[in-house]
């Protein structure tokens, strides 16, 4: 049995064990609800007891496995993980130790637990709001303060009996408890209410479980501590129910946030799209602080009428002299606000608009300039690790973006991974200057989740007056240059008038790309892989070209980067595996028994749903997945080998066979070969070419096809251009070779002809070219 065999056997076996255990923890999850819903009045020993606590221990089950996928880069996750084992140590204590009560001066296990449990709670509202508000603290602060004193305003006179009795009894820690749980109510409500007033999105669609988990259990609370003075004994009531309803929205809470958090989110907007958003959070801004007001009055009123505790009209009062703050010092607050980007905490596009207007109508004739900046790779770095982990990536990057400038210089986020700064004064001497400074302080390593990455930046410069005295202008020509710099991996570049031409024909290109999508125009050619033990043909490389209708066949070269960045791979990728599968139907319809290999980019294999794609299109086909090989590209296993693995097993499990593309071309470690389902490495020709000539690129051809074979995988040599190279290769033990001495890269009726020609032809000797 293969090294690589046993490894898929190892992690298919890990993975079947998780969802065992997962499907486990949630149906005791659902049983303890229904139970709760079925046993009607009065305590049942079987689902308050023994079901109720392996419930919540499932639910740590879960919560754990959530947080160890997620580890650091959530602390949300991980404090709410605790809060759940705390509830479940809690419960468990509560119903399985009924003699430990405590004493007057220490708790029992059950409310020690029961508290912590509310102050991870807070702690995971805190870490939330503290991720999402960023550098917006006193807009944020004044609208929150209002909203949370007025909601907590009006619990506290609610909870006010159990609180007056617990403050007018002699002190003891069970009394000390009884005022630190409704307390602790309060605090989240509090929280609550602040974040729902804010105006910019912090929980979004998925924290609506956390919230109404939470205000479930204050409601329960609630109910509990004005109830527990006159009946102590609530096992088996309606409590109980709400209590757990409120316990399973928090774990859904957990599971959905840490599904969600590798998919990639999109980091541009509409115009409209981004007012309309904007219009929601500022409604939501103006609404919740005035229902506080209401909530306040309310309060404030009720005491002029019938006692009312002094904390509750201590909040209210609270809440009627934050309201009472001039609107206008809360308009300019909420101005700030919109000319700020909430990720970075810099200027935002409507600033830059604005503040560069302001400029060149003030400089006159005095030169400035303004340089637009695209981070180079960061969708792929977004797409593998996450927008949690691209959001911390870009702050670290506007940090450095700012340090690296001089005073009066104005940076901005435009959107996305870009930015722009306006240079004022400057000439294209210091322009480039500091374009080649920014890139300097982009391309030191940045430490992201443990991993060290690298990113280039390109950069597109326009001055005024020389190349136009308006923003909008001075805009597109930038970036213009900067696509120009970046398509020629130039890094920097001062606009010219050629590089308009280079735009339209961009564009062009973009706009019959799609046409060509729709129509079908896009052919594949292929080139044969021979395997060298029996001299036979397994299986064929597809490569994708162009049937242009007006400027002939085009190569991937001149198409391919048109399409990563117009948003066009995945469209693209999937034609090429419909072209590719629909060739191995035919040719499985002949009797030829030909694997296809198709190349996929770092960006395709970010595709949560290619492996359910490729499954389906094999299915449709009645192919077996092996008729199907996917090369990947070392780039893409290093960036993220947990979901790499996670990708590929998927893949692998459905059959198909996975090959690393350029094997040799990496810059990291190869211990991923160990890790990940990989059947075929392919080595780069830059190190076959020159074997015969060069010792070393001998050398690492020998060692690799070593290691593959160790590691139980084939190996493949491309870029064979010679009969002596080839035969160089079978001497060192190379499994298959591929190359412009076999074959060059031809279309599907040509290389049939090759095949029958090879058939008849002398076993060993190669066809012409």
């Amino acid at each position: 049995m293969t090294a690589a065999s046993n490894t898929l056997r190892r992690h298919s076996r890990l993975s079947r064990t998780g969802s065992v255990v997962i499907g486990g923890s949630a149906v005791v999850l659902v049983a303890n609800l229904i139970g709760l819903v079925l046993h009607g009045d009065g305590s049942n020993p079987l689902v308050d007891g023994w079901l109720a606590v392996l419930s919540d221990w499932a639910a740590v089950v879960l919560v754990a496995l959530a947080a160890g996928r997620v580890r650091a880069t959530r602390p949300d996750i991980v404090l709410a993980a605790a809060a759940v084992t705390a509830l479940a140590v809690g419960d468990t204590a509560y119903r399985l130790l009924p003699g430990d009560t405590g004493t007057e001066f220490t708790p029992s296990l059950a409310d020690t637990s029961y508290l912590m449990f509310y102050v991870f709670m807070v702690g995971v509202l805190a870490v939330i709001a503290h991720r999402s508000l960023r550098g917006q603290a006193w807009p944020v602060l004044l609208t929150s303060a209002v909203g949370a004193l007025g909601a907590t305003s009006l619990l506290a006179v609610l909870l006010a009996p159990a609180m007056e009795t617990a403050a007018g009894s002699p002190f003891s820690v069970p009394i000390l408890l009884s005022l630190a749980f409704p307390l602790l109510d309060l605090l989240l409500v509090a929280a609550l209410a602040g974040i729902a007033a804010t105006p910019t999105k912090v929980l979004g669609r998925t924290g609506l479980l956390l919230v109404s988990g939470l205000l479930l259990f204050a409601t329960a609370d609630i109910v509990y501590a004005q109830r527990v003075q006159e009946d102590s004994v609530l096992m088996g009531s309606a409590l109980n129910g709400a209590w757990a309803i409120g316990f399973a929205l928090i774990i859904v809470w957990v599971l959905v946030s840490v599904r969600s958090q590798g998919r990639p989110e999109r980091q541009h907007r509409s115009s409209a799209a981004a007012l309309a958003l904007g219009s929601t959070y500022a409604s939501s801004a103006v609404a919740a602080p005035m229902a506080a007001t209401a909530a306040g009055l309310a309060v404030l009123m009720l005491a002029s009428q019938t006692h009312v505790s002094v904390l509750a009209v201590s909040l209210a009062g609270g809440t009627l002299a934050l309201a009472a703050i001039p609107l206008a010092f809360r308009q300019r607050l909420l101005h700030s606000l919109s000319r700020t980007d909430e990720l970075t905490g810099l200027p935002n596009r409507r600033a830059l608009a604005m503040d560069v207007s302001s400029r060149l109508r003030s400089a006159g004739a005095r030169p400035s300039a303004l340089l637009v900046l695209d981070l180079d790779r960061f969708k792929e770095v977004n797409d593998s690790l996450g927008h949690e982990a691209g959001d911390r990536l870009l702050e670290r990057i506007g940090t450095r973006l700012s340090a690296a400038l001089q005073s009066g210089d104005l940076l901005a986020r435009l959107g996305g991974d870009e930015f722009a700064v306006h240079l004022h004064p400057a000439d294209s001497k210091r322009a480039t200057a500091m374009a080649r400074r920014l890139r300097s302080v982009t391309a030191r390593p940045i430490v992201i989740d443990g991993l060290s990455l690298e990113l280039g930046l390109s950069i597109g410069i326009a001055l005024s007056p020389e190349h136009g005295s308006d923003l909008s202008g001075l805009m597109r020509k930038a970036d213009m240059a900067m696509y120009a710099a970046k398509s020629s991996r130039m890094g920097q570049r001062v606009y010219s008038p050629g590089d308009d031409s280079n735009d339209e024909a961009r564009l062009r290109t973009l706009h019959e790309l799609r046409i060509a999508l729709a129509e079908k125009q896009l052919v594949l050619h292929y080139q044969p892989k021979v395997d060298l033990p029996s001299n036979t043909v397994p299986g064929v490389e597809a490569l994708v070209r162009w049937n242009h209708p007006t400027r002939g066949l085009l190569y991937p070269g001149e198409f391919l980067d048109v399409a990563e960045h117009g948003g066009l791979m995945r469209g693209l990728t999937r034609a090429v595996l419909e072209l590719a599968l629909d060739q191995a139907v035919l040719w499985q319809e002949q009797g030829r028994t030909v694997t296809v290999a198709v190349n996929l980019s770092s960006r395709s294999l970010a595709d949560y749903q290619l492996a359910g794609v490729v499954t389906r299109m094999l299915a449709a086909r009645g192919l077996p997945g092996s008729a199907l090989m996917l090369e990947v590209t070392e780039e893409f296993l290093l960036v993220d080998r947990d979901r790499a693995r996670s990708i590929l097993l998927r893949l692998r499990n459905a059959g198909v066979l996975i090959a690393v593309d350029d094997f040799g071309t990496g810059y990291s470690s190869l211990a991923y070969l160990r890790d990940l389902p990989i059947d075929e490495l392919k080595l780069d020709q830059s190190f076959v070419i020159p074997m015969l000539d060069d010792d070393r690129a001998s050398a690492l051809v020998a060692s690799s096809i070593h290691l593959g074979h160790s590691l139980g995988m084939r190996i493949v040599a491309e870029g064979v251009e010679t009969a002596e190279v080839l035969d160089q290769l079978k001497e060192f033990g190379c499994d298959v070779a591929q190359g412009y001495f076999l074959s060059r890269p031809i279309p599907a009726a040509n290389l049939e002809q090759w095949l029958d020609e090879r058939a008849v032809a002398h076993v060993g000797a190669p066809v012409a070219r």
